[in-house]
């Protein structure tokens, strides 16, 4: 089942009381909170994962990833735009308006 970034569901989550005066102290609102910290926290791995797989690839995809000797001229990498990857809107142009989710 797909959902849309604007639907919400509820959950249960048990959590030492020090936490929860901790949050309770600097925001009003725990849920908005919670979910921005665990946002923040999935970007995190999920970046870290990332690193990973660039440091340890695939052994079958440093053979796809190589240039043929003599082709080291085919891509001229001052020739692209500067993208970044939005988990709200996908690729986007570096200086484009972020969207808020």
């Amino acid at each position: 089942m797909v959902r849309s970034a604007s639907s919400a569901e509820r959950v249960t989550v048990t959590m030492p009381a020090e936490l929860i005066a901790g949050i309770d102290r600097i925001e009003a609102n725990r849920s908005r909170f919670i979910a921005e910290a665990v946002r923040h926290e999935l970007q995190r791995r999920q970046r870290l994962e990332l690193l990973r797989s660039l440091d340890s690839p695939h052994p079958d995809s440093t053979a796809t990833a190589a240039l043929p000797d003599g082709d080291n001229d085919l891509l001229d990498p001052n020739a692209g735009m500067a993208l970044e990857w939005r988990p709200e809107s996908g690729w986007q142009h570096v200086n484009s308006p972020k969207i808020q989710p």
